[in-house]
């Protein structure tokens, strides 16, 4: 095959490329955010924020949406009572997370749940 015709070739196969929408870098079909970061991609993942949230209300403080950095990850916090029953929820992102089932603290039991699967992964907890 001629240099010519590899040419030709290559053009088409770029050209197929860009229209179909595979080029390296574009959006994703998932729909998420990538952003390069020290040659590294990262997923950004965007998180519901509420600092104050009592049973039954709607959020009274710090609602919201933030944007979980590499090193965040979407947070969902519940404390309870000791009898069991939830007194308050927080949501947002926060730094090293880690997931925790009824930790004490002081006269309550708190519950950390920590998530980066998809945007707002932090709402159903």
């Amino acid at each position: 095959m001629c240099k010519f015709h590899l040419l030709r070739c290559f053009i088409l196969l770029c050209y197929l490329k860009v229209f179909s929408g595979s080029f390296p870098g574009d959006a994703n079909k998932s729909g998420k955010v990538l952003v390069h970061e020290n040659n590294n991609v990262v997923e950004i993942v965007q998180c519901r924020m509420c600092h104050l949230q009592f049973p039954g209300e709607k959020c009274t403080r710090g609602r919201g949406i933030c944007t979980a950095t590499a090193e965040e990850a979407c947070m969902a916090g519940k404390i309870f009572k000791k009898d069991g029953t939830m007194w308050l929820k927080f949501m947002g992102c926060l730094k090293n997370c880690a997931n925790v089932k009824k930790i004490k603290w002081g006269s309550y039991l708190v519950d950390f749940r920590c998530c980066r699967g998809h945007d707002m992964c932090n709402e159903k907890f």
